[in-house]
């Protein structure tokens, strides 16, 4: 994932800085921590020797960044293959128009599949990642991210374990919205994401592929039917059971 524009220069929607690292040779506490952690949220790498998991480590660096931080911009080339510690990640698409939406979060024990992409095709971004929370990952370099699919079995089923996983999602995600209703599908979100949240009407729209004019007219019908109170930036579910018959395909 790329923290920095061609010319160097951090990119971020938020405020405050972020920090990427390349790890020491030498085994620290610090380094030892972060083995544990990397292996309790990708357990794939407890199959790795001792040797093998610091040379993997060595040729990675740390990245850590506050919410808003874009860590990869379309058109962008790929410099790294996240696997996520901490935080989430959006991975958005933007029309011309402005207008987003979300293609997948990636959390922790993930990793991004449109980064694994365009480091086998030797193709750009085409699409944003945006840190939704504070982030810190690991970056495998490209070079190790190439020789652990080919010499690492357990790496290699992992990823392609993962984008059968996220193709599911994207055709699911076609599906909706080429098919379902946005009233079925904005109550959908509220069920699955409530009893409350914490989102601009702006970020809901993002999130189903529509506009915050649209889904703020829905918003509205359904607190006025006592499914739902608004509040700025601030939904909270009050009747799950009606939202749920709106919500039937």
């Amino acid at each position: 994932m790329a923290l920095q524009d061609e010319a160097g220069h951090r990119k971020r929607r938020g405020g405050g800085e972020g920090i990427s690292l390349t790890l020491p040779e030498t085994r620290t506490p610090e380094t030892d921590a972060l083995r544990d952690r990397l292996i309790e949220c990708f357990p794939v790498f407890a199959k790795l020797t001792g040797a093998g998991l610091d040379q993997l480590l060595r040729q990675s660096q740390l990245i850590c960044v506050p919410a808003g931080t874009i860590l990869f911009d379309a058109k962008q080339p790929c410099r790294g293959f996240p696997l996520l510690l901490e935080g989430s990640v959006r991975v958005i698409m933007t029309a011309p128009t402005g207008r987003e939406i979300l293609l997948y979060r990636v959390e922790p024990g993930q990793g991004c599949i449109l980064s694994g992409g365009c480091l086998l095709g030797h193709s750009d971004y085409s699409a944003t990642g945006v840190a939704e929370e504070a982030v810190t990952l690991i970056s495998l370099s490209p070079e190790t991210f190439h020789q652990a699919l080919l010499e690492f079995e357990p790496f290699r089923q992992f990823v392609f374990g993962m984008y059968g996983e996220r193709f599911a999602e994207v055709m699911e995600l076609v599906e909706e919205v080429a098919f379902r209703r946005l009233d079925s599908r904005l109550a959908q979100l509220l069920i699955r994401r409530g009893p409350v949240l914490r989102e601009t009407h702006q970020r809901l729209a993002d999130e189903l592929g529509s506009v915050r004019e649209i889904v703020s007219r829905l918003l509205r019908g359904f607190e006025k039917r006592g499914w739902v109170r608004i509040e700025r930036e601030k939904v909270t579910v009050l009747d799950p059971k009606g939202l749920s018959e709106i919500a039937k395909p």
